[in-house]
């Protein structure tokens, strides 16, 4: 696996034996961020990697000029892989890691600033869409308008907290990617 395109673009990242973790494959996240470049500037963006994994998903945002990203996964080996790949891509100083389920996330501390952009791909069919959703809003993680990707099974049937807009959807191969907006307070 590899980032894309940007500053680390060609660079590998490390994943792990076994099937635990389900990596965005190369082609769909190099789909997913051609979506966004048209309808969203990362540069300077505040992104935030739900379910992380290896962390493809906000190293591809910070290779493509994101500011900061923070990396939140439950399971203690995705967390510290992700932070492997970024200490091997030299991005420490731009991610911060949470080891923390998505759907019980604490609330956002102060100093600390709201994301515009964000990824949320869990494993697939567990329902863990909506209420991961809904930790953000309630920890009042998001910027207005910010920016999200979400992932899940092909013909998830979308189910989303009513603080968010769909602006479009794609399927690739068994993957259903929405694209949302969080809709101004």
């Amino acid at each position: 696996m590899r980032i894309i395109s940007g500053t680390y673009g060609g660079r590998r990242l490390d994943v792990p034996k076994g099937r635990d973790i389900r990596p965005t494959s190369d082609k769909v996240r190099g789909s997913i961020f051609n979506a966004l470049i048209s309808r969203f500037e990362i540069e300077g963006a505040q992104a935030m990697d739900l379910y992380c994994g290896t962390g493809a998903l906000g190293f591809e945002a910070l290779s493509r000029g994101a500011e900061h990203c923070i990396f939140i996964d439950k399971a203690k080996d995705s967390l510290n892989l992700a932070r492997k790949n970024a200490h091997d891509l030299d991005a420490d100083r731009q991610a911060d890691f949470i080891l923390s389920d998505a759907t019980k996330l604490r609330p956002r501390s102060t100093g600390v600033r709201a994301r515009d952009l964000f990824f949320c791909d869990p494993p697939y069919r567990l329902d863990l869409i909506a209420p991961s959703l809904q930790a953000l809003l309630d920890g009042y993680w998001l910027a207005d308008e910010a920016i999200g990707v979400l992932e899940a099974e092909k013909g998830w049937g979308i189910d989303i907290p009513p603080a968010f807009e769909i602006l479009t959807e794609k399927t690739y191969g068994d993957t259903c990617v929405v694209y949302v907006r969080k809709i101004k307070s």
